[in-house]
Protein backbone atom coordinates (compact mmCIF):
# COMPACT_ATOMS: atom_id res chain seq x y z
CA UNK A 1 0.00 0.00 0.00
CA UNK A 2 1.06 3.67 -0.79
CA UNK A 3 1.79 6.01 1.88
CA UNK A 4 -0.78 8.33 -0.15
CA UNK A 5 -3.71 5.35 0.59
CA UNK A 6 -6.16 5.48 3.02
CA UNK A 7 -6.33 2.46 5.25
CA UNK A 8 -9.29 0.14 5.55
CA UNK A 9 -11.64 -0.04 8.94
CA UNK A 10 -10.94 -3.22 10.11
CA UNK A 11 -13.70 -5.04 11.59
CA UNK A 12 -13.52 -4.33 15.72
CA UNK A 13 -11.84 -1.27 14.94
CA UNK A 14 -12.44 1.56 17.02
CA UNK A 15 -13.68 3.83 13.95
CA UNK A 16 -15.67 0.83 12.91
CA UNK A 17 -17.13 0.59 16.18
CA UNK A 18 -18.14 4.27 16.16
CA UNK A 19 -19.36 4.08 12.67
CA UNK A 20 -21.83 1.07 13.83
CA UNK A 21 -22.81 2.81 16.98
CA UNK A 22 -24.08 5.81 15.02
CA UNK A 23 -25.69 4.24 12.41
CA UNK A 24 -27.59 2.55 15.75
CA UNK A 25 -28.56 5.85 17.00
CA UNK A 26 -29.75 6.97 13.64
CA UNK A 27 -31.97 4.04 13.29
CA UNK A 28 -33.25 3.94 15.98
CA UNK A 29 -34.44 7.78 16.02
CA UNK A 30 -35.70 6.95 12.50
CA UNK A 31 -37.88 4.57 13.45
CA UNK A 32 -39.04 5.47 16.71
CA UNK A 33 -39.46 9.47 16.01
CA UNK A 34 -37.65 11.68 18.45
CA UNK A 35 -36.71 10.11 21.90
CA UNK A 36 -34.75 11.58 25.09
CA UNK A 37 -30.91 10.14 24.89
CA UNK A 38 -32.21 7.90 28.03
CA UNK A 39 -34.70 6.15 25.78
CA UNK A 40 -31.81 5.74 23.28
CA UNK A 41 -29.70 4.41 25.43
CA UNK A 42 -32.60 1.90 26.04
CA UNK A 43 -33.12 0.59 22.75
CA UNK A 44 -30.01 0.71 21.41
CA UNK A 45 -28.46 -1.05 24.40
CA UNK A 46 -25.53 1.60 24.36
CA UNK A 47 -24.16 3.43 27.28
CA UNK A 48 -24.98 6.71 28.32
CA UNK A 49 -22.03 8.58 28.18
CA UNK A 50 -21.72 6.73 24.58
CA UNK A 51 -25.31 7.81 23.41
CA UNK A 52 -24.40 11.18 24.73
CA UNK A 53 -20.87 11.70 22.87
CA UNK A 54 -22.67 10.30 19.72
CA UNK A 55 -25.11 12.37 19.73
CA UNK A 56 -22.79 15.43 20.43
CA UNK A 57 -21.34 14.34 17.48
CA UNK A 58 -24.32 13.82 15.16
CA UNK A 59 -25.30 17.48 16.32
CA UNK A 60 -22.75 18.57 15.69
CA UNK A 61 -22.85 17.56 11.87
CA UNK A 62 -25.91 18.45 11.48
CA UNK A 63 -28.22 15.65 11.44
CA UNK A 64 -29.92 15.82 14.38
CA UNK A 65 -31.03 18.86 16.71
CA UNK A 66 -31.99 18.50 20.46
CA UNK A 67 -35.45 19.85 21.65
CA UNK A 68 -36.85 20.38 24.44
CA UNK A 69 -40.36 18.79 25.93
CA UNK A 70 -40.70 21.19 28.45
CA UNK A 71 -39.44 18.84 31.36
CA UNK A 72 -35.63 20.12 31.12
CA UNK A 73 -32.30 19.62 29.57
CA UNK A 74 -32.95 15.87 30.94
CA UNK A 75 -36.21 15.69 28.48
CA UNK A 76 -34.71 17.01 25.84
CA UNK A 77 -35.67 15.23 22.56
CA UNK A 78 -33.45 14.03 20.41
CA UNK A 79 -34.63 13.97 16.14
CA UNK A 80 -33.59 14.34 12.80
CA UNK A 81 -33.17 18.11 11.86
CA UNK A 82 -35.43 19.31 8.90
CA UNK A 83 -32.79 19.51 6.56
CA UNK A 84 -31.63 15.69 7.06
CA UNK A 85 -34.09 14.32 4.11
CA UNK A 86 -37.65 13.85 3.68
CA UNK A 87 -39.61 10.49 2.16
CA UNK A 88 -42.37 10.37 0.45
CA UNK A 89 -45.99 8.21 1.44
CA UNK A 90 -48.04 6.85 -1.89
CA UNK A 91 -51.58 5.12 -1.52
CA UNK A 92 -53.31 3.75 -4.44
CA UNK A 93 -56.32 2.72 -4.07
CA UNK A 94 -59.24 1.16 -6.62
CA UNK A 95 -60.74 4.76 -7.19
CA UNK A 96 -58.55 7.27 -5.35
CA UNK A 97 -54.52 7.53 -4.80
CA UNK A 98 -52.80 9.79 -1.68
CA UNK A 99 -49.49 11.49 -1.68
CA UNK A 100 -48.03 12.53 1.64
CA UNK A 101 -44.50 13.90 2.46
CA UNK A 102 -42.99 13.52 5.39
CA UNK A 103 -39.50 14.32 7.28
CA UNK A 104 -37.38 11.98 9.27
CA UNK A 105 -39.06 12.40 12.73
CA UNK A 106 -42.21 10.63 11.34
CA UNK A 107 -44.25 13.63 10.46
CA UNK A 108 -46.25 13.95 7.99
CA UNK A 109 -45.56 17.67 6.48
CA UNK A 110 -48.31 17.51 3.24
CA UNK A 111 -50.45 15.65 1.93
CA UNK A 112 -52.75 15.41 -1.55
CA UNK A 113 -55.77 13.09 -2.15
CA UNK A 114 -57.42 12.86 -5.28
CA UNK A 115 -60.02 10.60 -7.07
CA UNK A 116 -59.43 8.56 -9.54
CA UNK A 117 -61.49 7.20 -12.81
CA UNK A 118 -62.81 3.85 -13.11
CA UNK A 119 -60.61 3.18 -15.70
CA UNK A 120 -57.42 4.55 -14.16
CA UNK A 121 -54.26 2.87 -15.96
CA UNK A 122 -50.76 2.68 -14.21
CA UNK A 123 -49.16 5.32 -16.42
CA UNK A 124 -51.73 7.95 -15.65
CA UNK A 125 -51.39 7.13 -12.17
CA UNK A 126 -47.88 8.01 -11.44
CA UNK A 127 -48.06 10.62 -13.51
CA UNK A 128 -50.57 12.08 -11.35
CA UNK A 129 -48.19 11.37 -8.21
CA UNK A 130 -45.61 12.91 -10.02
CA UNK A 131 -47.40 15.70 -10.47
CA UNK A 132 -48.90 15.81 -6.77
CA UNK A 133 -45.68 15.59 -4.98
CA UNK A 134 -44.47 18.07 -6.77
CA UNK A 135 -47.32 20.51 -5.87
CA UNK A 136 -46.38 19.57 -2.24
CA UNK A 137 -42.78 19.75 -2.36
CA UNK A 138 -43.38 23.40 -3.28
CA UNK A 139 -45.95 24.37 -0.98
CA UNK A 140 -43.89 23.34 1.76
CA UNK A 141 -40.03 24.44 0.22
CA UNK A 142 -39.00 20.97 0.31
CA UNK A 143 -36.19 20.67 -2.04
CA UNK A 144 -36.58 17.73 -4.10
CA UNK A 145 -32.77 16.30 -4.10
CA UNK A 146 -33.41 15.64 -0.26
CA UNK A 147 -35.66 12.97 -0.88
CA UNK A 148 -34.92 9.69 0.21
CA UNK A 149 -37.43 7.18 -0.60
CA UNK A 150 -40.98 6.21 -1.33
CA UNK A 151 -43.39 3.64 0.08
CA UNK A 152 -46.27 2.61 -2.31
CA UNK A 153 -49.21 0.67 -1.42
CA UNK A 154 -51.82 -1.26 -3.57
CA UNK A 155 -54.74 -3.06 -3.04
CA UNK A 156 -53.44 -6.41 -4.56
CA UNK A 157 -50.89 -9.07 -3.02
CA UNK A 158 -47.45 -8.16 -2.81
CA UNK A 159 -44.82 -10.80 -2.80
CA UNK A 160 -41.05 -10.53 -1.33
CA UNK A 161 -39.58 -9.01 -4.43
CA UNK A 162 -42.19 -6.22 -4.18
CA UNK A 163 -43.97 -7.33 -7.11
CA UNK A 164 -48.20 -7.67 -7.41
CA UNK A 165 -49.16 -11.46 -6.95
CA UNK A 166 -52.26 -11.90 -9.16
CA UNK A 167 -52.65 -8.90 -10.50
CA UNK A 168 -55.13 -9.21 -13.28
CA UNK A 169 -58.08 -9.49 -11.10
CA UNK A 170 -57.02 -7.79 -8.11
CA UNK A 171 -55.63 -4.76 -10.31
CA UNK A 172 -55.67 -4.61 -13.72
CA UNK A 173 -54.31 -1.32 -14.31
CA UNK A 174 -50.94 -2.30 -12.87
CA UNK A 175 -51.09 -5.80 -14.38
CA UNK A 176 -47.50 -6.78 -15.57
CA UNK A 177 -45.93 -3.45 -14.50
CA UNK A 178 -42.52 -4.35 -12.92
CA UNK A 179 -44.02 -2.25 -10.06
CA UNK A 180 -40.73 -1.27 -7.91
CA UNK A 181 -38.24 -0.93 -10.99
CA UNK A 182 -40.94 1.46 -13.19
CA UNK A 183 -41.95 3.31 -10.04
CA UNK A 184 -38.66 4.25 -9.14
CA UNK A 185 -37.77 5.18 -12.15
CA UNK A 186 -40.61 7.35 -12.57
CA UNK A 187 -40.27 8.81 -9.33
CA UNK A 188 -36.16 9.38 -9.38
CA UNK A 189 -36.83 7.86 -5.66
CA UNK A 190 -35.94 4.09 -4.05
CA UNK A 191 -39.27 2.70 -4.06
CA UNK A 192 -40.50 0.09 -1.48
CA UNK A 193 -44.20 -1.61 -2.40
CA UNK A 194 -46.61 -3.26 0.07
CA UNK A 195 -50.03 -4.71 0.09
CA UNK A 196 -52.30 -2.20 1.28
CA UNK A 197 -53.58 -3.91 4.31
CA UNK A 198 -50.29 -4.59 5.86
CA UNK A 199 -49.27 -0.78 5.26
CA UNK A 200 -52.65 0.39 7.63
CA UNK A 201 -51.27 -2.20 10.08
CA UNK A 202 -48.17 -0.48 10.07
CA UNK A 203 -49.95 2.90 9.80
CA UNK A 204 -51.98 1.97 12.76
CA UNK A 205 -49.41 0.22 14.74
CA UNK A 206 -47.02 3.02 13.96
CA UNK A 207 -49.41 6.14 15.13
CA UNK A 208 -53.21 5.02 15.84
CA UNK A 209 -54.95 2.41 17.64
CA UNK A 210 -51.87 -0.30 17.95
CA UNK A 211 -49.05 1.91 19.22
CA UNK A 212 -47.42 -0.03 21.64
CA UNK A 213 -49.15 -3.56 20.66
CA UNK A 214 -47.30 -6.34 20.15
CA UNK A 215 -49.48 -8.91 18.60
CA UNK A 216 -52.31 -6.98 16.33
CA UNK A 217 -54.59 -7.08 12.92
CA UNK A 218 -55.48 -4.83 10.92
CA UNK A 219 -58.59 -5.57 9.50
CA UNK A 220 -59.37 -3.48 5.95
CA UNK A 221 -62.44 -3.60 4.86
CA UNK A 222 -63.09 -1.33 1.77
CA UNK A 223 -63.44 -2.25 -2.39
CA UNK A 224 -61.17 -5.50 -0.91
CA UNK A 225 -61.23 -7.50 2.20
CA UNK A 226 -57.74 -7.97 3.37
CA UNK A 227 -55.80 -8.41 7.22
CA UNK A 228 -52.16 -6.97 8.44
CA UNK A 229 -51.08 -8.67 10.63
CA UNK A 230 -48.08 -7.59 13.72
CA UNK A 231 -46.95 -10.26 15.48
CA UNK A 232 -44.08 -9.47 18.17
CA UNK A 233 -44.01 -6.05 17.19
CA UNK A 234 -43.19 -6.18 13.72
CA UNK A 235 -45.54 -6.97 10.22
CA UNK A 236 -45.90 -10.56 9.59
CA UNK A 237 -46.09 -11.15 5.44
CA UNK A 238 -45.56 -15.13 5.54
CA UNK A 239 -43.81 -17.47 3.72
CA UNK A 240 -44.36 -15.48 0.13
CA UNK A 241 -45.94 -12.23 1.36
CA UNK A 242 -49.61 -13.14 0.68
CA UNK A 243 -50.42 -12.91 4.42
CA UNK A 244 -53.64 -11.65 5.56
CA UNK A 245 -55.73 -12.29 2.52
CA UNK A 246 -58.79 -13.26 4.54
CA UNK A 247 -61.20 -11.94 2.27
CA UNK A 248 -61.20 -14.99 -0.25
CA UNK A 249 -61.86 -17.08 2.66
CA UNK A 250 -64.78 -19.13 0.77
CA UNK A 251 -67.67 -18.76 2.94
CA UNK A 252 -70.05 -20.55 0.78
CA UNK A 253 -68.91 -22.69 -2.02
CA UNK A 254 -72.28 -22.10 -3.92
CA UNK A 255 -71.76 -18.36 -3.61
CA UNK A 256 -71.10 -15.96 -6.35
CA UNK A 257 -67.83 -16.11 -8.48
CA UNK A 258 -65.36 -14.05 -6.63
CA UNK A 259 -62.88 -11.23 -8.99
CA UNK A 260 -60.33 -13.84 -7.68
CA UNK A 261 -62.13 -16.63 -9.82
CA UNK A 262 -63.08 -18.66 -6.69
CA UNK A 263 -66.42 -19.05 -5.57
CA UNK A 264 -68.06 -17.60 -2.53
CA UNK A 265 -65.27 -15.33 -1.10
CA UNK A 266 -65.77 -13.38 2.40
CA UNK A 267 -65.35 -10.39 0.02
CA UNK A 268 -68.58 -11.29 -2.42
CA UNK A 269 -70.46 -10.56 0.75
CA UNK A 270 -68.68 -7.50 2.74
CA UNK A 271 -66.92 -5.29 0.26
CA UNK A 272 -68.04 -1.19 -0.19
CA UNK A 273 -69.42 -2.53 -3.73
CA UNK A 274 -71.61 -5.76 -2.04
CA UNK A 275 -73.16 -3.57 1.30
CA UNK A 276 -74.34 -0.70 -1.26
CA UNK A 277 -75.93 -2.86 -4.02
CA UNK A 278 -77.54 -4.75 -1.54
CA UNK A 279 -79.62 -1.10 -0.59
CA UNK A 280 -79.90 -0.52 -4.68
CA UNK A 281 -83.52 -1.19 -4.67
CA UNK A 282 -84.46 0.80 -1.86
CA UNK A 283 -82.03 3.62 -1.39
CA UNK A 284 -81.01 4.08 -5.02
CA UNK A 285 -77.88 2.74 -7.11
CA UNK A 286 -75.60 5.85 -5.74
CA UNK A 287 -75.53 5.04 -2.72
CA UNK A 288 -72.35 4.75 -0.58
CA UNK A 289 -70.49 3.49 2.50
CA UNK A 290 -70.32 6.86 4.07
CA UNK A 291 -74.55 7.34 3.37
CA UNK A 292 -74.89 3.89 4.35
CA UNK A 293 -73.46 4.47 7.58
CA UNK A 294 -75.30 7.84 7.86
CA UNK A 295 -78.35 6.87 7.44
CA UNK A 296 -78.59 3.49 10.12
CA UNK A 297 -76.99 6.60 12.46
CA UNK A 298 -80.25 8.10 12.23
CA UNK A 299 -82.04 4.96 12.31
CA UNK A 300 -82.93 3.48 9.13
CA UNK A 301 -83.79 -0.11 9.70
CA UNK A 302 -82.18 -1.72 6.20
CA UNK A 303 -78.90 0.13 6.79
CA UNK A 304 -78.03 -1.18 10.30
CA UNK A 305 -79.49 -4.54 9.28
CA UNK A 306 -76.76 -4.44 6.17
CA UNK A 307 -74.41 -3.40 8.80
CA UNK A 308 -74.95 -5.90 11.26
CA UNK A 309 -74.79 -8.46 9.03
CA UNK A 310 -71.77 -7.28 7.73
CA UNK A 311 -70.44 -7.63 11.08
CA UNK A 312 -71.46 -10.87 12.13
CA UNK A 313 -69.55 -12.14 8.55
CA UNK A 314 -66.59 -10.13 9.33
CA UNK A 315 -66.12 -11.93 12.98
CA UNK A 316 -66.30 -15.26 12.01
CA UNK A 317 -63.74 -14.63 9.68
CA UNK A 318 -61.95 -12.83 12.92
CA UNK A 319 -62.72 -15.39 15.12
CA UNK A 320 -60.64 -17.85 12.88
CA UNK A 321 -57.70 -15.37 12.96
CA UNK A 322 -57.97 -14.88 16.91
CA UNK A 323 -57.60 -19.20 17.07
CA UNK A 324 -54.63 -18.98 14.42
CA UNK A 325 -52.77 -15.76 16.31
CA UNK A 326 -54.19 -15.04 18.99
CA UNK A 327 -53.87 -11.35 19.19
CA UNK A 328 -54.45 -8.79 21.72
CA UNK A 329 -55.98 -6.33 19.46
CA UNK A 330 -58.26 -6.27 16.46
CA UNK A 331 -58.26 -2.69 14.51
CA UNK A 332 -61.21 -2.30 12.24
CA UNK A 333 -60.22 -0.19 8.82
CA UNK A 334 -62.32 1.17 5.95
CA UNK A 335 -65.10 3.63 5.59
CA UNK A 336 -67.29 1.15 6.79
CA UNK A 337 -65.98 1.63 10.39
CA UNK A 338 -66.99 4.60 10.92
CA UNK A 339 -70.15 3.06 11.39
CA UNK A 340 -68.51 2.32 15.05
CA UNK A 341 -71.07 0.06 17.03
CA UNK A 342 -73.29 -0.65 14.72
CA UNK A 343 -70.44 -2.57 12.94
CA UNK A 344 -68.18 -3.88 15.79
CA UNK A 345 -71.02 -4.77 18.40
CA UNK A 346 -72.28 -7.72 15.90
CA UNK A 347 -68.56 -8.51 15.59
CA UNK A 348 -67.58 -8.55 18.74
CA UNK A 349 -70.34 -10.69 19.74
CA UNK A 350 -69.65 -12.72 16.75
CA UNK A 351 -65.68 -13.54 17.68
CA UNK A 352 -66.51 -14.00 21.45
CA UNK A 353 -69.15 -16.81 20.58
CA UNK A 354 -67.22 -18.83 17.87
CA UNK A 355 -63.35 -17.59 19.11
CA UNK A 356 -61.77 -19.96 21.76
CA UNK A 357 -62.22 -18.79 24.70
CA UNK A 358 -58.69 -17.99 26.16
CA UNK A 359 -58.03 -16.69 22.76
CA UNK A 360 -60.11 -13.47 23.22
CA UNK A 361 -60.16 -13.09 27.11
CA UNK A 362 -58.97 -9.28 27.01
CA UNK A 363 -59.35 -8.79 23.56
CA UNK A 364 -59.93 -5.60 21.74
CA UNK A 365 -61.51 -4.91 18.80
CA UNK A 366 -61.64 -0.89 18.06
CA UNK A 367 -62.18 0.86 14.83
CA UNK A 368 -58.46 2.23 13.29
CA UNK A 369 -57.71 6.12 14.50
CA UNK A 370 -56.30 6.85 11.46
CA UNK A 371 -59.45 6.24 9.77
CA UNK A 372 -58.86 6.10 5.78
CA UNK A 373 -55.80 7.91 5.92
CA UNK A 374 -54.10 4.55 7.56
CA UNK A 375 -52.69 3.04 4.42
CA UNK A 376 -51.00 6.32 3.43
CA UNK A 377 -49.32 6.55 6.38
CA UNK A 378 -48.23 2.98 6.30
CA UNK A 379 -46.38 4.07 3.35
CA UNK A 380 -44.66 6.36 5.15
CA UNK A 381 -43.71 4.12 7.73
CA UNK A 382 -42.15 1.97 5.01
CA UNK A 383 -40.45 4.94 3.23
CA UNK A 384 -38.70 5.90 6.85
CA UNK A 385 -37.59 1.95 7.38
CA UNK A 386 -36.28 1.61 3.81
CA UNK A 387 -34.25 5.12 3.81
CA UNK A 388 -30.92 5.21 3.29
CA UNK A 389 -29.05 8.40 4.29
CA UNK A 390 -26.85 10.07 1.55
CA UNK A 391 -23.02 8.40 2.04
CA UNK A 392 -20.64 10.55 3.90
CA UNK A 393 -23.57 11.68 5.55
CA UNK A 394 -22.22 9.74 9.02
CA UNK A 395 -19.32 12.25 10.38
CA UNK A 396 -16.94 9.26 9.89
CA UNK A 397 -18.67 6.68 8.14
Amino acid sequence: MSESAEPRLQPGSQTSLRNANQRRVLDTVRRHGRLTQAQISRRTALAPSTVSNIVHELIGAGLLAAESDGAGRRGQLIGFRGSAGHVVGIDVGHRHVTVAVADLNQRILAQRRHDLPEDHRFEDDLELVGRSLETLLRSRGIPRAGLLAAGLTLPAPVDLEGQLVGASTMLPAWDGIGVREEAARRLGLPVVVENDANAGALGEHAWGAGRGAQHMVYLKVGHGVGAGLILNGVLFRGAAGSAGEIGHTTVDERGRVCRCGNRGCLETYVSSGEVTRLLAGTHGPDLTVPGLVAAAAAGDVGCGRVLGDTGRLLGAAVAGLCNTVDPELVVVGGEIAEAGDLLLGPLRETVSRHAIRGNVRGLRIEPARLGIEAHVAGAVVLALQHAELPAGAVPGG
